[in-house]
């Protein structure tokens, strides 16, 4: 058994989301947001490389030697999937490790609006779930993919860097493909995949030009698109993807987008007060006539407005659902304060506690 399944294990003993292994540094885990340092020796260069090679696969040792760095997926049977970035610092080999849990929450576990559990029933057009590493992006995909794979008989393939959580075929027909594994690149993928008959298109990241093109052009002409970018709120969402074009292409993008959008989900996660554990912040953006309209007159200053007064299409921005957590008693206002839009709105929350 590798060493660090040892480690591993402890992970989802203690409720762990990642484990970082950096040489001059014990182990560290990171519990509800904060990193704790476990009660151990500082790694060194010399003893933590063997232990990061036991559980890479050699063709990634070597890309990670030559390099500098690499992403995969280790998985340690009946506990759960990891997602790993191994590097190189100062002090040499270094390693984070994200824990995928086995069982795969739902909407409803996740408390998700019904809004957000109903995006799994459309027929085309693009979804994004937005916001900072660890906001719990691939987790609210997850719910959302798992919606599509019981109730539709459908064929989903998802491209990832690296595969994250694993959808067995209940009624859909699902296929993991991994970037550096099964493909070069998700721009490869996404252009193989319209070759292979998908009804949804799950991209693990739209990062470049050429993906980002590519899963637009899917999503526009028939095909349902899942994807994630790493944008704080809708209207920088809308904002990023048609500013990673050309000038001269982003008139036509716009439009294309404000035909193509169907919901943006944009997210953060909070320590909660009450209990141990996080819990997720959301704004979430319908594409309405009224948004579509604003995206495709390059009006997107006006989307916190529209969401705003666009609740009974379900609509909610990140202030209102930060007030909500505010008001349940579940997360500090501390904590809260730099992630609202309007912060005055906090203000009585964070008198109310006695901060300054």
């Amino acid at each position: 058994m590798p060493q660090l399944d040892t480690l591993f294990r402890a992970m989802k003993e203690h409720g762990a989301s990642d484990l970082h292994l950096v040489a001059g540094n014990p182990p560290i885990m990171r519990i509800d947001g904060e990193l704790i340092r476990l009660n151990s020796p500082a790694l060194t260069d010399a003893n933590l490389r063997p232990l990061l090679q036991e559980i890479t696969p050699p063709s990634m040792w070597t890309t990670y030697t030559e390099s500098g760095d690499v992403d995969f997926g280790y998985e340690l049977a009946d506990i759960a999937r990891f997602r790993a970035n191994l590097f190189f610092q100062k002090d040499g080999a270094a390693g984070v490790f994200r824990l995928i849990p086995s069982k795969i929450l739902s909407c409803a576990d996740l408390g998700l609006p019904e809004e957000i559990g109903n995006l799994a029933y459309l027929r085309q057009g693009l979804v994004l779930v937005t916001g900072p590493t660890g906001s719990g992006k691939s987790t609210t995909l997850a719910a959302i993919i798992d919606e599509v794979n019981r109730n539709r008989s459908d064929n989903l393939i998802t491209i990832e860097d690296p595969i994250e959580f694993v959808h067995r075929g209940i009624k859909a027909l699902v296929s993991h493909r991994e970037v550096g594994n099964h493909t070069q690149s998700f721009a490869a993928a996404l252009r193989a995949v319209l070759r292979e008959d998908p009804d949804i298109i799950l991209v693990g990241e739209m990062r470049d030009l050429e993906t980002i093109r590519l899963a637009l052009e899917a999503a526009a002409t028939g095909h349902l698109v899942f994807g994630t970018l790493h944008t704080l709120n809708s209207a920088k969402t809308v904002d990023r993807i048609i500013e990673v074009f050309p000038s001269r292409e982003q008139a036509q993008i716009r439009s294309t987008l404000a035909d193509a959008l169907r919901a943006v989900i944009a997210q953060t996660l909070f320590k909660r007060v009450d209990q141990p554990g996080r819990v997720a912040g959301l704004e979430l953006m319908m594409c309405t006539p009224a948004i579509s309209n604003l995206i495709r007159e390059g009006k997107t200053f006006q989307i916190p407005s529209a969401l705003q007064t666009g609740k009974k299409d379900g609509m909610r921005t990140m202030d209102a659902s930060i007030i909500q957590l505010l008001e349940t008693g579940k997360i500090d206002p501390f904590d809260a304060s730099d992630k609202m839009l309007n912060p005055e709105l906090i203000a009585p929350y964070l008198a109310r506690a006695g901060h300054r």
